[in-house]
């Protein structure tokens, strides 16, 4: 009894200790996992450096989908430079190349040419060990983005696109597991790659 009352407060905080390691394990280690919304569609579409790329390609990484223009002159380029710090994040974390990528999809090929996608990629810092843009097909780039992201795209009459600006995150067997709006951080899409890359 003398003993215990000697040394109560170190019991008492040795009891706080316990349950707080407990909480911070638990809240580590239970966080839900993202539900699977769909698979993707396979594709087959050229990159910059010529080369097919499809989606079983890059399976085994977990990816991050974005369809874009090179010559829209308000969301798209605000999104690939998100997308660039998203980038600069997986990397520090060393996850960028390796364990996982991001997809930039056009669906203007009539002017997005593969040296004026590259143009465009080159001002915002993309590292292309990691970072796929890819062109193609335009019918088949919006049925892509319409039935596995379900992105609307339009192209009026002018030749101008008016498209949704969500970014796709996807895992490593292809399925898409959560869509980005325009609010979310590069830090909170950085998270959730990391995440899904750890499940």
């Amino acid at each position: 009894m003398t003993l215990l009352r000697k040394y109560k407060w170190t019991w008492i905080l040795l009891a706080i200790c316990i349950i707080l390691a407990g909480y911070l394990f638990w809240g580590t280690f239970s966080k839900p996992k993202l539900p699977v919304i769909r698979p993707v569609e396979n594709f087959s579409l050229e990159n910059v450096d010529g080369k097919t790329i499809s989606l079983e390609n890059t399976n085994g990484k977990v990816r991050l989908f974005y369809f874009f223009f090179s010559s829209c002159n308000d969301v798209c380029p605000l999104t690939t430079f998100r997308l660039g710090q998203v980038q600069d994040e997986l990397k520090k974390k060393g996850l960028f190349g390796e364990d996982a990528e991001i997809v930039s999809i056009s669906f203007d090929p009539d002017r997005d040419t593969r040296e004026q996608i590259k143009s465009f990629a080159d001002k915002f810092g993309a590292d292309y060990s990691g970072w796929y843009f890819l062109r193609g097909d335009q019918q088949k780039v919006m049925d892509l983005a319409m039935n596995s992201f379900k992105i609307l795209i339009n192209k009026d009459d002018s030749g101008n696109f008016v498209h949704m600006d969500l970014i796709g995150l996807v895992d490593r067997e292809g399925q898409l597991r959560e869509i980005y709006r325009p609010e979310v951080t590069a830090s909170e899409i950085a998270q959730g790659v990391i995440d899904l890359a750890r499940e």
